[in-house]
C-alpha cells in the first residue's frame, strides 16, 4: 500500500453499502436500520472546506493518521493486538465500526452491490466530469484508461452531454467496454499513439477535455498535449507518491491550457450518493456491467488476481456488502 499510507495490521476496504446495525451515544445523521453508502473521507462540516462545500478535502481530522478513529484509537482487536481499519473504515470485513461521518444514508431500494460501487469509483469518475471539470454539452473528452473509473468517466462525460467521446486504453476488452459505456470513438494505445490519433479523430485541434484515469508520468503528459489551446486536462487516477511528470510550462501558458488534479470526483458525498442512487434506479447511469462477477469474502484473493490480469471491468479497489455500526 505504498501509494497509500498505512500501517499494519489492517483490515483493507473502502468501497461498500449495507445497513446500519446500531449507533452510539450522540449520533444523530443515521440511525439503526438505515441503509448507507461508505465515504472514504469523513467530513467534520466545520473546517474551511466542509464549509466551502469541498468535503473531500476535510482537514478537521489532520491530526490523526487515516487508520485510526478520530480520536486516536482503534475499535478492532485481535489476541490483543489493536487492528487499523483502512480509510477509518476497513471494509473487508461482515461488521464494521466507524464514525457516522463516513456513512450517507440511500433510499431503501437501491441495490447493495450498484450502492457499494457508488462509494467510489462510480463517484470518482462521474464527480470528476460533472462537479470538478463540468464539462459543458456539446464538448469532445479523451478519457485514458478504461477500468471502473475510466468507465465512469466515459458515463459521466455522456451524461454530460458531450458531442465525442474518445477512450483509450491497452486491453481491447476494456475498449468494448468503454464503447457499452457510451464511448464514441476507441485508440488501441498499445498499438497507436494516443495523441496523434485524438487529434485525428479532432479535426487537427485535439479534445476540450482529457482526463488520466491511469495516475502515471506518461498519461500526465498525454492529456495535456491532447487538448486544444484552451483545454483542460484533468488527473484522476492516483499515481505514486514519487511519481514526477515532464510538462511544458511554455506551451502551457502560450496555449492557455489547464491541468488539475480530481480526488475523489470532487463530489459532496452526502448530496452526490443519493442523487447518483437515484440516477441509476431511473436507468440513466449504468451500474449493472461494472459488475463482472460476485465472490464471498472469502474468496477475495481470487477476485484480485482477476482485477490485475484484466479479464473485468473494474480495475480499482474490491467493493464490498456490510453490515454498519456508526459511533
Amino acid at each position: 500500500m505504498s501509494d497509500w499510507p498505512t500501517q499494519v495490521p489492517i483490515v483493507p476496504g473502502h468501497e461498500a453499502a449495507g445497513i446500519v446495525e446500531a449507533v452510539g451515544p450522540g449520533v444523530s445523521r443515521v440511525k439503526a436500520g438505515d441503509h448507507i453508502i461508505f465515504s472514504f473521507r469523513p467530513h467534520c462540516g466545520h473546517c474551511r472546506y466542509c464549509a466551502a462545500g469541498r468535503s473531500v478535502l476535510c482537514i478537521g481530522h489532520a491530526d490523526t493518521p487515516g487508520w485510526v478513529q478520530h480520536d486516536g484509537t482503534t475499535r478492532l482487536a485481535m489476541n490483543g493486538t489493536a487492528i487499523n481499519q483502512m480509510a477509518r473504515i476497513g471494509t473487508f470485513g461482515e461488521t464494521v465500526v466507524c464514525s457516522e461521518e463516513n456513512l450517507v444514508r440511500i433510499r431503501d431500494d437501491m441495490p447493495w452491490a450498484q450502492a457499494a460501487l457508488i462509494g467510489c469509483s462510480v463517484a470518482t469518475g462521474i464527480g470528476a466530469v460533472v462537479r470538478h471539470a463540468k464539462v459543458e454539452s456539446g464538448s469532445r473528452v479523451l478519457v485514458i484508461g478504461c477500468g471502473g473509473v475510466g468507465l465512469n468517466i466515459v458515463q459521466g462525460a455522456r451524461l454530460a452531454g458531450a458531442m465525442q467521446i474518445i477512450a483509450a486504453d491497452l486491453l481491447p476488452n476494456k475498449l468494448a467496454y468503454a464503447k457499452s459505456f457510451g464511448a464514441t470513438d476507441v485508440i488501441d494505445a498499445k498499438n497507436e499513439n494516443v495523441v496523434k490519433r485524438a487529434k485525428e479523430m479532432t479535426g487537427g485541434l485535439g479534445v476540450d477535455y482529457a482526463f488520466d484515469a491511469i495516475g502515471s508520468d506518461v498519461t500526465t503528459v498525454q492529456i495535456i498535449d491532447a487538448v486544444a489551446p484552451g483545454g483542460a486536462a484533468v488527473m484522476v487516477g492516483i499515481p505514486g507518491s514519487t511519481v514526477t511528470a515532464p510538462i511544458s510550462p511554455f506551451r502551457m501558458v502560450f496555449q492557455a491550457k489547464s491541468l488539475t488534479g480530481s480526488f475523489y470526483g470532487s463530489v459532496q458525498p452526502n448530496l452526490d450518493f443519493p442523487i447518483l442512487c437515484d440516477l441509476y434506479m431511473e436507468k440513466r447511469i449504468n451500474l449493472d456491467d461494472l459488475i463482472s462477477r460476485t465472490y464471498r469474502l472469502e474468496e477475495i484473493n481470487e477476485g484480485f488476481l482477476a482485477l490485475r490480469a484484466g479479464s473485468v471491468a473494474r480495475d480499482g479497489a474490491i467493493a464490498s456488502i456490510a453490515r454498519h455500526i456508526a459511533t
